[in-house]
């Protein structure tokens, strides 16, 4: 019996195969970089600006200008890891049908979903990375706290849950291709979902505010992407109602969900897909 494929050595082909594509195209590599810099500079020249006229984003949420900044740094981060590995793939989802280059992955001795997610790498969102870290050493050491062994790796841990969720929502939305033909709108889709993961939970508040709260949290569960991490790091560390005490074991279940149910959708898409030589 042959032996299945090595996931981690095709991911570090395909890693490396990106970045010799890159480093083909150095000029408009380093433009990518330098573009993603520039929006991630004029975004916190933004929040700033912002916190020159207030001391918190939302009264009594916990979420000073320097505990923000640590949640800002995380979202730079996770959207860093995600841009970086899925966005163009799951972009490019739609091509493979129309052109009926799907039907040479579903040829291939590997699991299908693995290789439409991650055949090409995007290095230049490496900055997005670098970015962040440095944000948010900055942060820390404004609020002048030195994380834990044990916060740190929570961090991490909730982190990739975080990635694991927004890749869950992205390939689901990819693989409606396979019914809608070629899905042109993915990117607004997605920026729309992930827009409400922008700001802490606890800003949504009131009458309008509330229900958004609840269906981001716990239907689609985008604003549990970078709040649980951040509290790790940051304010407001210490819940103050029942429901954010549960929210570090609810971002957990919603990962396994998220790429338990995007994988179910992904295979039942694939069944439904005609090729395009029938």
């Amino acid at each position: 019996m042959r032996d299945g494929p090595n996931y981690l050595k095709v991911l570090a082909l395909f890693a490396r195969n990106s970045l010799v594509r890159d480093m083909t195209f150095r000029a408009n590599f380093l433009v990518e970089m330098a573009s993603s810099l520039a929006w991630m500079a004029m975004n916190l020249a933004f929040y700033i600006l912002v916190f020159e006229y207030t001391p918190m984003l939302g009264a009594g949420t916990g979420w000073g200008k320097h505990e923000f900044f640590v949640f800002l740094a995380t979202t730079y981060v996770v959207n860093g890891l995600v841009q970086g590995l899925f966005m163009t793939n799951a972009d490019e989802f739609s091509e493979m049908i129309r052109t009926g280059s799907l039907d040479f992955a579903l040829l291939k001795p590997i699991d299908t979903q693995f290789l439409v997610s991650l055949q090409r790498i995007e290095w230049a969102s490496v900055a997005n990375l670098i970015f962040g870290a440095i944000l948010m050493i900055y942060a820390l050491a404004q609020l002048g706290h030195v994380p834990s062994p044990l916060q740190a790796a929570l961090y991490l841990a909730y982190v990739a849950c975080g990635v694991t969720i927004l890749y869950g929502l992205m390939i689901a939305l990819a693989a409606s291709s396979v019914w809608l033909g070629r899905n042109q709108t993915l990117y607004d889709f997605w920026f729309y979902i992930t827009n409400f993961a922008r700001y802490p939970r606890e800003i949504y508040r009131g009458t309008f505010g509330s229900p958004l709260r609840w269906f981001f949290t716990f239907i689609i569960p985008v604003l549990v992407v970078i709040n649980v991490p951040a509290r790790f790091l940051a304010g407001p560390l210490a819940p103050r109602t029942a429901d954010e005490w549960l929210l570090p074991l609810f971002a957990l279940v919603a990962a396994v969900v998220s790429l338990a149910g995007s994988r179910w959708l992904f295979h039942r898409a694939l069944s439904s897909y005609r090729s395009a030589s029938s």
